[in-house]
């Protein structure tokens, strides 16, 4: 029979979520010698080797792996099952993790801060990542709600559409295309192309609308965040193509413009999404509710009171 702790178990999941005992120590406020005793202390109980070291890293064992799997549900059940409890004693608080595609990201932070301002007893977690890291993340049920486009077929998870998410094809002004007021889906085969990295939702739509006219975009440099897109578009180093809510800034300064290129904006949406058959929280269902029932109208709203543009084309 297994004796082991849930402190043993959630020292566990830390030192095997970052493959490090030093990070879970500072996650966990312990020293790295009580992580690794806690560890030492599991391992007696199982008997079984959980990390195994080579050279300065360390990975999991088979057995590891197989605890890791259970420790992650263990750990959301217990989670789920304290946000059960807060709300029968009506503590009016929540916690709430959610997960955001790097180019949701710039406009979440607003929808969270209006949020938070009707709900300021729950604590929010926002985690970002490209779509791939986000897709694992909602797999291993380690978020509560995740904010990103199309989602994929198979994965078991409900997803709905609260917000439009228009991708143009952006460019320096100085650019010979930004003076012509029409342009030829075909004239982009001859330009050069800064595009995100493979696994990016906007890299995945950016290839099928090429592919649906068959063509073969020249991509010149493959980046990891739309910054550092718009910082080379902006010195003209090539043409890109991001969501219009990620250059409200650039195109209020002038710094880029968006293309009239046929066929364009290719108009997508943002989904909010978790996994079907999880028992969401009572914060995680208002946040979800507050999406569902408000984003779009908030957002296109807001240029009342602050003067600036509307989000979508």
């Amino acid at each position: 029979m297994l004796n082991f702790t849930l402190r043993q178990l959630q020292v566990f999941e830390k030192v095997a979520s970052h493959l490090s005992h030093s990070r879970a120590a500072e996650e966990l406020y312990l020293s790295q010698p009580a992580v690794s005793m806690q560890i030492k202390q599991l391992e007696g109980h199982i008997g079984l080797p959980l990390f195994e070291q080579m050279g300065k890293k360390i990975f999991l064992t088979e057995a590891g792996r197989e605890l890791f799997h259970y420790s992650r549900s263990i750990a959301q059940q217990l989670a789920e099952m304290e946000a059960v409890f807060d709300e029968m004693k009506g503590l009016g608080q929540g916690k709430l993790v959610l997960s955001v595609v790097n180019t949701a990201n710039y406009f979440t932070p607003r929808l969270l801060a209006k949020f938070c301002q009707r709900h300021p007893n729950i604590n929010v977690t926002l985690q970002v990542a490209n779509r791939d890291a986000v897709l694992k993340q909602l797999a291993d049920n380690s978020t509560d709600l995740a904010i990103m486009g199309q989602p994929p077929d198979g994965l078991d998870i409900c997803a709905e559409a609260f917000l439009d998410n228009p991708l143009v094809v952006i460019a320096a002004p100085c650019h010979p295309l930004a003076k012509l007021k029409r342009i030829k889906f075909t004239r982009l085969a001859q330009e050069t192309f800064l595009s995100r990295e493979k696994g990016s939702g906007t890299r995945s739509a950016m290839e099928r609308v090429f592919a649906q006219h068959q063509i073969q975009p020249h991509i010149s440099m493959k980046m990891e965040t739309n910054e550092a897109i718009k910082q080379a578009v902006q010195a003209d180093m090539g043409l890109g193509i991001l969501s219009l809510h990620s250059i409200e800034l650039e195109l209020e300064t002038g710094r880029l413009v968006v293309l009239n290129v046929e066929h364009f904006p290719l108009l997508r949406h943002w989904f909010v999404a978790h996994r079907r058959n999880k028992r969401l929280s009572s914060a995680a269902l208002a946040f979800k509710h507050f999406l569902l029932a408000e984003a779009k109208i908030w957002m296109h709203s807001k240029v009342v009171g602050n003067k600036q543009k509307p989000l979508s084309p």
